[in-house]
């Protein structure tokens, strides 16, 4: 009999999940990568927080009003988290806010208007989970390269103001390639499915006894929809970059 779960729950998966931790911090550690500390926090913060969820879930999405309120905690999560990556400035890290907003918002509006997504709990909060998601990423990715170009090639953009662009033109002329390369992890994944990876979405409806061509037009509403969030995304987050917003790298 095929088991309907993907992870048995066995008195040994602790002991899996301690080993993989250790594993990944003495890697990072060992390896120079700087980040040994933050591999231990970072899962340890992931089993909390999923704690919590399972515990408080049954009950939110249950009550309207309570969705929203998860979607929007959520929402304030992802931007305080994608901000902290583009800048040290608390004031600016805020701006991050507005090139998730501009990605998710409108695709998620366009998913349960057309009907494509029920606007019940149980499904709107993981789909606008999957879409702050991508953006958060997007977001952050998109932010910090974009002014990381402008740094390290700021004689660059002073010699094509020098020629007669607008600040604006020649800040983006300079960083908009480089911060263009947010999108390539999604346009990947997209590219791959089925070929290379079956993501989460695919393998749920599966384990959740849909069929096959149902979990794959899930799966495919997911990609689409996380490809035009995440480019909103992006094309936001540099706007703000040449327009001073996030400061300077």
């Amino acid at each position: 009999m095929r088991s309907s779960s993907l992870i048995s729950v066995t008195p040994l998966l602790p002991v899996a999940l301690l080993v993989l931790v250790a594993a990944g911090a003495l890697v990072a550690l060992l390896g120079g990568l700087g980040h040994g500390r933050a591999v231990v926090t970072a899962c340890l913060r992931a089993a909390l927080q999923l704690g919590v969820v399972s515990a408080v879930i049954t009950w939110v999405i249950e009550v309207g009003v309570a969705v929203a309120g998860f979607i929007l905690v959520m929402y304030g999560v992802a931007a305080y988290t994608a901000g902290r990556r583009v800048t040290r400035s608390a004031r600016s890290a805020w701006w991050a806010g507005v090139p998730i907003a501009a990605g998710a918002a409108p695709v998620l509006a366009v998913l349960t208007v057309s009907g494509t997504v029920s606007t019940d709990g149980i499904v709107i909060i993981p789909v606008a989970g999957i879409l702050l998601g991508g953006c958060l990423t997007a977001t952050a990715l998109s932010g910090r390269r974009a002014l990381d170009e402008l740094a390290q090639r700021r004689g660059e953009v002073e010699a094509a103001l020098a020629l007669g662009f607008m600040p604006r033109a020649a800040a983006l002329e300079i960083c908009r390639p480089a911060a263009a390369q947010a999108l390539v992890p999604a346009l990947d994944q997209t590219r791959t499915v089925g070929l290379v990876t079956l993501p989460g979405a695919f393998v749920g409806m599966l384990l959740g006894g849909a069929s096959p061509i149902q979990a794959g037009v899930v799966q495919l509403v997911v990609l689409v929809a996380l490809l035009a969030a995440e480019a909103a995304t992006i094309l936001v987050t540099v706007e703000l970059v040449v327009r001073g917003r996030f400061g300077t790298a």
